[in-house]
């Protein structure tokens, strides 16, 4: 396997997302913080910038999730909206990236390409939009027209929403603003954008999505991809086909980001980290926690199963146990290779869904950690990690503290901002006005 070395070596990206209302958050911990509290966002972008991260990342939900009927525990702590939170970032923040979660199907192109123009403004150039896209009904009843659409249809509306709102960030030049004239299947526009093109021309484009179909609209419109592929092999699996995606649709490559998201545990020695990691996980995947998720991928009540015991036997159902999330694949088959592996490691339900919901984490001591992350950029698996911390707001002191100089000292991470953009810190090239230098079909 070839590893850059030397004068070949890529620059490491790293991106900080902040934890909240998902299963790798811990907060059965006295030092768990507020997901709500404006200090813990403030705490987590501080020492990010600090460290000379590339940006903040926020995630967002539309609606709050329901298991068999009831508001999902995760989701009781409550879901602030993005541009609000980023807004007040930028007034305690000098140039770390913020990237925000905005839904491409709830949502309308020149109101987001507004916010957006906003907050690029409102931050010197350090906006960054992860785009994303929804076809259940159940977060479309939230708005006014329910889940009117159909899941095959959501990438063509986001592929001519990105496009509208583009125009609407290249029509204000240097004289005056431009008017927006635009007939699609998904929109019809006809106005002028109400703020001059920003320090950076566009908001960087995130984008997450690993169908056919995802991959297709990430590898043409995207700046950077957010993958869960978190094995080395896979990462180099998916990094190569994306790349050849975007080479397809007429860009470099190089000016496509990848980052896979990645949890990490540091201790003094590997052993203690070990011991660490172990104990994150069994907070993570408590009891009932553990019998949530096997309903998920069952479709039933499980209630009575004792989360010590073993995997059920019956077959799966069809049916969706929790709304917000999406089932992937054929639950049969998902239940097959369940009770394989429980049966080959003689696991419980509890045992078995920490073990097959671990995502890919860096253990060990700073050093080790450090070498890990180093090795996936420079063995071309990815450009860089969004970094999932188990704790709010405190879970990426020690990194920051402890593996981040160990990877300023070996020259593979930077020292300071070179620019003040968060293009500049991705090494994106700078937009012309008249839009994107990448798009050419």
């Amino acid at each position: 396997m070839a590893v850059r070395e030397g004068e070949h070596r890529k620059p490491i990206h790293l991106g900080a997302h902040f934890p909240g209302v998902n299963n790798t958050t811990v907060w059965q911990v006295p030092e768990a913080g507020s997901q709500v509290d404006f200090a813990s966002f403030e705490h987590l972008a501080r020492v990010a910038e600090d460290a000379r991260f590339d940006f903040f990342f926020l995630a967002e939900g539309l609606r709050l999730r329901e298991h068999l009927g009831r508001i999902h525990d995760l989701d009781v702590v409550g879901r602030p909206d993005t541009f609000t939170v980023l807004a007040a970032l930028a007034a305690v923040t000098d140039r770390l990236g913020l990237a925000g979660t905005i839904n491409t199907t709830f949502n309308e192109p020149f109101e987001v390409a507004r916010q957006f123009a906003t907050l690029d403004h409102l931050s010197a150039g350090r906006a960054a939009w992860n785009m994303v896209t929804s076809s259940d009904a159940f977060t479309g009843a939230n708005f006014r027209r329910g889940g009117f659409l159909p899941h095959a249809d959501r990438y063509r509306r986001a592929a001519e929403f990105i496009t509208v709102a583009q125009r609407f960030w290249d029509a204000w030049d240097a004289a005056a603003p431009q008017r927006v004239v635009h007939r699609g299947e998904q929109f019809t526009v006809d106005g002028y954008p109400e703020l001059p093109r920003s320090p950076q021309g566009h908001p960087v484009l995130l984008q997450a999505g690993d169908s056919a179909d995802g991959r297709e609209f990430g590898a043409r419109h995207a700046d950077a991809i957010f993958t869960r592929h978190g094995t080395l092999e896979a990462g180099r699996e998916f990094y190569a086909d994306i790349k050849a995606r975007a080479a397809a649709h007429g860009r470099n490559p190089d000016h496509l980001k990848v980052f896979p998201a990645a949890t990490f545990v540091i201790g003094d020695s590997r052993a203690e980290a070990d011991e660490k990691a172990r104990h994150i996980r069994l907070l993570q995947v408590g009891p009932q926690t553990a019998i949530n998720f096997l309903e998920q991928v069952w479709g039933r009540d499980l209630s009575d199963y004792d989360p010590d015991g073993p995997v059920p036997q019956e077959d799966p159902t069809f049916d969706a146990v929790t709304q917000g999330r999406t089932r992937q694949g054929d639950p049969r088959e998902i239940a097959a290779r369940y009770r394989a592996r429980a049966e080959a490691g003689g696991l419980s339900i509890r045992e078995l869904v920490i073990e097959m919901t671990a995502r890919q984490q860096f253990v060990g001591t700073p050093e080790q950690v450090a070498d890990g992350i180093d090795r996936y950029v420079q063995a071309d698996a990815c450009d860089g990690f969004i970094l999932v911390p188990h704790l709010t707001p405190t879970g990426l002191d020690d990194l920051a503290a402890r593996v981040v100089p160990i990877l300023q000292e070996r020259g593979a991470f930077r020292t300071e901002y070179e620019g003040t953009t968060l293009r500049d810190h991705l090494g994106l090239p700078p937009l012309s006005a008249a839009g994107s230098e990448r798009r050419t079909g």
